[in-house]
């Protein structure tokens, strides 16, 4: 007899009835001892002369659990982004006190004053022994140093410096004719430069001609500029680009230096994203051969607030255009480890990419007729939004929302917070998600049925806008020093309301490298995610009376 369908079997944790489902394992299990040789061993001795061995890692029989400490398993509400598992032995801990789900901020460190505090070394004796340094050292201290001293030797080190007429302070690199005749600076230690340019202690002359400075990193144009009191943000085209058809970067300008969330203003984050939706609206209006303002300055709020309602318009009239979704994302941070393995894809200054993806791609098998969808992760949301509502009958995000505000905690209890959200207004809501992926991880969607930023009108695009900047400031104040940020967007042909734009915040946290699990979307937590989010609104109120001044 054929199965009855049941929801369950599309592999998300919301129901129709708009509420969570998990499960809990419950491990007990025998064990029989394979095992033929003992090798019992000393570990070691107290002061007392008590010693302790190994002989509890050779038993002499079987074993027998009878009670392994229980594992939560929550499906994730998007079934193709895995499976989180949350050790309640583990979360029971972060439970009594979730003031302690933070990151310790990093101690100071300065070679030179350890240096000088514990030996007697000549005057020119520091620069010599910088010069000396094995190259994991250099690179250890060059992205843990706080000392402008020691950051300042490690940048000679890395390149060749132009100074001023009094010899104190840099103003240009070096160059050196390359073998293709181009002049590029003379850098000795790439990795050491980057390493050095990235960290905020180094002084902002350095980090200027090392790396902000418009043109040092190549010959991408800047095609777009944000400038008002106190903020300052270019936009660069980047032809040939890893994204099909080149992207665009904001980045925060050589005179508005911000390598930290924290230093990142509301009006820092306006600019950024307001490039976004220029270059967006630009490049579909051209598709659809609708008028622009004018050129060589930015486009007004209310000049593109009309842009967008003209390409919304366009569209309901059945318009077509080749590109048919964004791609928006923000690496936010930066590290190596001495051995030299980057741990984040990232670089100087607070920086945002956009790009536009096409509606299908040429199959390079010579027959330019056949073609495929082209990829952009947002498909993948469509898909199962769709598949939910046609053999469940309900609205996939109406029953996550639903689900998220009536949440009821993973571990049972009811004289502990249960709410996973963490700030709203009247658009949108930042939360922490049933399932993380990130151990850290939060997200923004909308309130309101909309896909994408083309359907995303100014009180929208403001809001969103609002939410990425304190969700980013949240997850700095609690110490996460490398975030990925990216957006699952519908896309803009698709004028149904089945799916809803989402922004996933993921911190990379020090411990959790990522391995075999994760290759598996099999995601492992320590605490429950009520709790984090509680962890985060205990700093919501200093992040927005920083933010609103």
């Amino acid at each position: 007899m054929k199965k009855k369908y049941d929801w369950i079997d599309l592999g998300t944790s919301v129901s129709p009835e708009g509420r969570f489902v998990w499960a809990l394992h419950q491990p007990r299990f025998h064990v029989r001892n394979l095992r033929r040789d003992d090798f019992i061993e000393t570990l070691g001795r107290d002061r007392l002369g008590t010693t302790r061995t190994n002989a509890a890692n050779f038993p002499p029989g079987d074993v027998q659990e009878a009670g392994a400490d229980p594992i939560f398993e929550v499906a994730n509400p998007l079934p193709f982004r895995g499976t989180t598992f949350i050790g309640k032995a583990w979360a029971d801990a972060a439970a009594a006190d979730p003031t302690r789900i933070a990151i310790a901020p990093p101690s100071k460190v300065s070679l030179e004053r350890s240096l000088k505090k514990s030996l007697a070394l000549p005057a020119d004796a520091m620069a010599r022994i910088f010069s000396h340094l094995p190259d994991p050292v250099r690179l250890a201290l060059a992205t843990t140093s706080t000392d402008p001293n020691d950051l300042k030797r490690l940048a000679e080190i890395s390149c060749e410096f132009v100074w001023d007429t009094g010899g104190a302070r840099p103003v240009a690199l070096v160059h050196a004719t390359d073998a293709r005749g181009q002049l590029e600076p003379k850098i000795f230690n790439h990795r050491l430069f980057e390493a050095v340019a990235n960290n905020p202690h180094l002084p902002d002359a350095f980090k200027e001609v090392m790396v902000l400075r418009p043109g040092i990193q190549g010959g991408s144009e800047i095609v777009g500029q944000w400038r008002s009191p106190g903020s300052h943000v270019f936009e660069y085209l980047r032809r040939n680009s890893y994204i099909p058809w080149g992207h665009y970067a904001a980045n925060m300008a050589h005179d508005a230096i911000r390598y930290a969330a924290g230093d990142l203003s509301a009006e820092d984050t306006r600019g950024l994203r307001h490039l976004y939706y220029q270059r967006t609206y630009a490049r579909l209006a051209q598709e659809l051969n609708l008028a622009l303002p004018a050129g060589r300055r930015k486009f007004s709020f209310q000049e593109l607030e009309n842009l967008r309602q003209n390409i919304v318009q366009s569209l309901e009239q059945g318009r077509k255009t080749e590109f048919t979704a964004t791609l928006w994302g923000w690496n936010y941070g930066f590290d190596y480890a001495p051995s030299g393995y980057r741990l984040h894809a990232s670089h100087q200054q607070i920086h945002q990419q956009f790009a536009l993806v096409p509606e299908q791609v040429p199959l390079a098998d010579g027959d330019a007729a056949r073609t495929k969808p082209a990829y952009a992760c947002g498909d993948m949301i469509h898909t199962f939004a769709e598949t939910y509502g046609r053999l469940t009958g309900a609205d996939f995000f109406a029953c996550y929302e639903k689900a998220l505000t009536a949440n009821k905690r993973m571990d049972g209890s009811t004289n502990r917070p249960a709410a996973l959200q963490v700030y709203a207004d009247d658009r949108v809501m930042l939360f922490v998600p049933k399932a993380q992926t990130s151990q850290w991880e939060l997200q923004l969607m909308p309130l309101k049925p909309v896909g994408n930023i083309i359907e995303a009108d100014e009180g929208m695009r403001q809001s969103l806008d609002r939410g990425l900047l304190i969700a980013m400031r949240i997850l700095a104040a609690m110490g996460a020093a490398m975030i990925t940020v990216f957006e699952y967007n519908k896309r803009i042909h698709r004028l149904d309301s089945t799916q809803r734009l989402l922004y996933v915040f993921l911190p990379r946290l020090p411990e959790s490298p990522g391995a075999f699990s994760e290759a598996q979307l099999r995601w492992i937590n320590g605490h429950y995610p009520e709790d984090f989010a509680l962890a985060c609104r205990l700093r919501l109120e200093s992040v927005l009376m920083e933010m609103d001044g």
